[in-house]
């Protein structure tokens, strides 16, 4: 079953060189999401931030860092994600994990929905 409609988005914001075991924290969480099955999880790699140490952190070539923020984010229901923070304690001591709710829409699966852009009444010149 594909996931739609009401979710949960769990964010977990920690740094690039956090490890688990001697494995990037980032790659264990999306490991542990993916056994559990839950709808998805994809890591992305921030260019500038800080965190509690208030260091700043940037890939700007002056002050180059080895530890960037990373951000997981990992969508599924409410319950199941829930029911995956006790993963998300044991993983990221010193990160930060944020719940939002949010909608899970998959274009052209909507009910009344084609999944082909509307029509427009308005012609268009070529290169104009």
């Amino acid at each position: 079953m594909r996931l739609t409609g009401p979710a949960l988005r769990a964010t977990v914001l920690l740094g690039e060189d956090d490890t688990w075991h001697h494995k990037p924290v980032y790659t264990e969480i999306v490991h542990r999401a993916h056994r559990a099955g839950l709808a998805g999880a994809s890591v992305f790699r921030g260019v500038e931030g800080f965190g509690a140490s208030s260091m700043i952190h940037t890939t700007r070539l002056l002050s180059l860092s080895e530890d960037l923020p990373v951000a997981v984010v990992i969508v599924d229901t409410e319950e199941r994600i829930r029911a995956f923070l006790p993963e998300l304690d044991e993983l990221v001591p010193e990160g930060l994990v944020v719940l939002d709710a949010c909608e899970v829409i998959r274009p052209g699966a909507r009910p009344g929905t084609t999944g082909t852009p509307p029509a427009t009444d308005r012609t268009e010149e070529p290169g104009r």
